[in-house]
């Protein structure tokens, strides 16, 4: 177990151990859960989603193959509002 000293501020800093433990690298985030009983679930803060996953969202949705023009033309309507 690793014990953590409290600053006159209320701060903690963590241990390289720690944080090579949890995956945590300087300027990333952290999640804390409050738990019953004054205890706490600490993690790594994970983006939900991936570029991938989202280009991959609708593969195999249609068999049409847009060109680039109707592409430029669909984002152009999508941003002024047309649909």
């Amino acid at each position: 177990m690793t014990t953590l000293t409290i600053t006159a501020r209320g701060q903690v800093t963590f241990r390289k151990e720690v944080l090579q433990h949890l995956g945590i690298k300087p300027g990333e985030k952290i999640e804390l859960e409050l738990l019953p009983d004054g205890r706490a679930a600490l993690k790594a803060a994970r983006p939900t989603g991936s570029m991938a996953g989202f280009v991959g969202l609708l593969a195999g949705k249609t068999a049409k193959v847009a060109t680039i023009e109707e592409i430029n033309e669909a984002t152009a309507s999508g941003w002024a509002g047309r649909r």
